[in-house]
């Protein structure tokens, strides 16, 4: 039986008179992508960011890993973030003086220690080993998605979560981010990734649809969760 590392019971979300979230239920299996679409204002990005613990549900129960995350007082909650989940976005916040090792290795502080040479590997895991020293302004908006990628995933997370991580690329850049993606899906990772690009959609385990803040549909892709497997990102992650 595949074990399920994320399970939503009716979680809704209300922001004065606006329900962006209502009644949501959802179940992740551990190593398996799911993808969630929908129209601007669906409720993607507010169900991302419950499950990333940057946000809380105003009702309903949230479960990631056995851990009850919807009642996890606040700074239990900022451990959840640094410790359980890995977080891609497309706007990419990076800190614009420090350079693309300095970014991921600034995500390790926050979770324990700095370690430049893990830092190093995960850029160079990446296709960035020549671009370490970089700062945000000289690189690519491919580059500081990539850096995203290793900064989401230095600290070893249980569940990955992308907020449109392809949206702002060109279709070479789109292509290589997709590529890693791939890769960490077939090396057993579990991923959660909110896109607009029905491409990127068909390529999960699952595609769920969001309206008006509700599940609409959920369609399998044909696949189910990966086994872990040797890929061409051999230190990026652990198995």
């Amino acid at each position: 039986m595949t074990e399920t590392i994320v399970r939503a019971v009716r979680l809704s979300r209300i922001y004065s008179e606006v329900r962006a979230l209502e009644g949501v239920d959802l179940e992740v299996a551990r190593g398996e992508w799911v993808s969630v679409m929908g129209p601007s204002g669906s409720g993607k990005t507010t169900l991302l960011n419950i499950l990333g613990g940057l946000d809380r549900p105003t009702s309903g129960r949230l479960s990631v890993d056995g851990t009850d995350v919807t009642a996890l007082p606040s700074k239990e909650l900022a451990r959840y973030r640094r410790e359980t989940v890995g977080l891609v976005f497309q706007q990419f916040h990076l800190v614009p003086y420090l350079t693309a090792l300095e970014n991921v290795m600034l995500a390790q502080y926050f979770h324990s220690m700095a370690d430049e040479s893990e830092a190093r590997t995960a850029l160079e895991a990446v296709g960035l080993g020549e671009r370490l020293h970089h700062l945000p302004a000289h690189l690519s908006g491919g580059e500081q998605q990539r850096v995203c990628i290793a900064r989401a995933l230095i600290n070893e997370p249980r569940l990955i979560l992308a907020d449109e991580p392809t949206g702002n690329l060109d279709a070479a850049n789109e292509e290589i981010v997709l590529d890693i993606l791939r890769q960490l899906h077939v090396k057993g990772h579990t991923l959660v990734i909110v896109t607009h690009d029905a491409r990127v959609g068909r390529l999960a385990d699952r595609l769920i649809t969001l309206e008006h803040g509700r599940v609409v549909r959920t369609e399998a892709n044909g696949h189910g969760p990966r086994q872990p497997a040797e890929v061409s990102l051999p230190t990026l992650i652990p198995e």
